[in-house]
């Protein structure tokens, strides 16, 4: 076992623990990442930009608008109102910590347009905004003094002493870690790798929020879970993305037949919120009519230019935008729940504190809006960071847990993963009802109890989620229930729970379910 000790532990090399650890200086931090600092993390993988006020006619309480308008009645007003008053200075903030967005030919910062954006505000670095905002920061924490970066750590258990988080257990290869500390941030990402097609890093399984809630943080909102409605369908997992870029500079989407299908489901067509775009790609699909997404005539020879991650990637398998349609499928994308959290990122367990992905902040409400997430990540990073340089330090000495480390895992570990993110797909995913969600339970609950670490973690995550799901009978924002398909009234308050009251919940109703299973089987 190997002990250690500091002020602040960080886990996670994305944007958000980036920026805490960044912004912390001088305040010494062990940032621990669980692969290279920088790489398999959702905010380097994110093309489109990062959302601020920054054009004339524009403004925060615009940017609010759209955002509230995105969230469907569910977003949290005053942190609305605070992220996008805090946007400009944060993108300032990355400038001045080495980001360099695109310019435009008077020298200001070019802005772009997407999804449920009534303005031009998305400022990017070409279609990788997030490679190279998350380069710059990595670059820099590198050489921040202050800053101790271990890799290949995967984070275990938080260690909890009368009622505070007193420190973190970790592992890396077969070494056990230990390291006390007063204040530990979680930035661990999202949940999209616990569905079969997704558009996150493969290690994106709800690790950090079912860490938080075995210590006993709250979580909140977990039933709401953003599809993509662009990755493209090229048979690869993780599923590359289409920008959404590319349908705010004009691109439309057609089924096999060439037709337009988002004409008439929504004012703003191929620019509606994510959840409307993805819900009408899930349906023409299952109508076995196919998806595509047609540049040609609104981009055509500047798409290689303009978008050359995408471009890349349909080389890669022989599509090329200028003549070709693009196939493009659903995709899990973003968790907008997770680890309840206030305006200063503090969780409801004393010394833990969240941001980022795994983080439920009330921002996005519902549904997030294209090119928020960077934004949120950096702004709750920086006011995190800022809140736990604020608090008196505490000399800590944990005692060993109980547990000191969980089961190593081997090989037969991994073989149930696939059957999660299976359910989670079935009946978990863009659309949703009550028999597949009790169905989920059923089997979620099994495989929690007899697998390895790895896949009960990530039954675990899976099962939180499904529980949320069957808990919210209407149809809201990412969560559409085919049951429920109607809101239950106009503003839907953020819904709390502990891993305990989630696990009484899947046991009550995945009962029947299970015993249906098994006189089928």
């Amino acid at each position: 076992m190997r002990r250690g000790r500091a002020p602040v532990v960080i886990v996670g090399g994305g944007l958000a623990g980036l920026s805490a650890a960044i912004e912390l200086a001088p305040v010494p931090v062990l940032l621990l990442s669980r692969c290279e600092l920088g790489s398999e993390v959702a905010s380097a993988w994110a093309q489109g930009g990062i959302a601020a006020a920054l054009g004339p006619g524009d403004s925060p309480a615009l940017h609010a608008d759209d955002t509230r308008a995105a969230g469907d009645a569910h977003c949290d007003a005053a942190i609305v109102a605070m992220v996008t008053r805090e946007a400009p200075g944060a993108i300032a903030w990355l400038e001045r910590h080495g980001a360099a967005f695109d310019r435009d030919a008077d020298g200001r910062i070019a802005l772009g347009r997407e999804g449920g954006h009534g303005r031009r505000r998305i400022a990017h670095v070409r279609d990788a905004t997030g490679a190279a905002v998350t380069e710059a920061l990595v670059n820099l924490a590198r050489r921040t003094p202050s800053i101790t970066i271990l890799e290949g750590v995967e984070a275990l258990e938080l260690l909890v002493e009368d009622g505070k988080v007193a420190g973190l257990l970790g592992r890396r290869g077969e070494e056990r870690l230990l390291f006390a500390a007063r204040a530990v941030v979680l930035a661990t990402g999202g949940a999209g790798a616990l569905y079969a097609r997704t558009s996150n890093p493969l290690g994106a399984r709800g690790a950090g929020l079912v860490m938080a809630a075995e210590a006993g943080a709250e979580l909140a909102d977990l039933e709401f879970v953003q599809f993509h409605p662009t990755a493209l369908d090229l048979g690869r997992d993780p599923m590359p993305l289409a920008t959404e870029a590319i349908r705010g500079e004009g691109a439309v989407l057609v089924n096999g037949a060439g037709e337009r299908f988002m004409e008439g489901r929504h004012p703003m067509a191929e620019l509606a919120p994510r959840d409307i775009v993805a819900r009408a790609i899930f349906r023409e699909r299952a109508a076995g009519r196919g998806t595509f997404l047609d540049a040609r005539s609104a981009i055509g020879p500047r798409f290689a230019g303009r978008f050359p991650t995408v471009q890349a990637a349909c080389a890669s398998a022989g599509i090329d935008p200028v003549h070709d349609l693009i196939p493009v499928a659903t995709a899990a994308h973003y968790h907008m729940g997770g680890i309840a959290v206030d305006t200063e990122a503090r969780s409801t367990l004393p010394g833990l504190w969240a941001v980022g992905e795994a983080a439920s902040t009330g921002l996005h409400g519902a549904n997030r809006l294209a090119s928020n997430s960077l934004l949120e990540a950096t702004v709750f990073g920086l006011r995190a960071a800022r809140d736990i340089a604020g608090t008196a330090p505490v000399v800590l000495r944990p005692r060993l847990p109980s547990r000191t480390a969980a089961p190593a895992s081997g090989p037969d570990d991994w073989k149930a993963l696939p059957r999660v993110r299976a359910l989670m797909d079935a009946y978990v995913g863009v659309e949703r009802d009550a028999s597949g969600l009790r169905a989920a339970l059923a089997e979620l609950l099994a495989l929690r109890d007899v697998s390895g670490p790895v896949t009960r973690r990530a039954a675990t995550a899976g099962l939180l989620i499904a529980v949320a799901a069957l808990e919210r009978r209407e149809s809201r924002g990412g969560h559409f229930r085919t049951d429920f398909p109607f809101r239950a009234g106009e503003q839907a308050a953020p819904r709390r729970f502990a891993l305990s009251d989630a696990l009484d919940k899947a046991r009550a109703s995945a009962a029947p379910a299970a015993v249906a299973l098994a006189a089928a089987g």
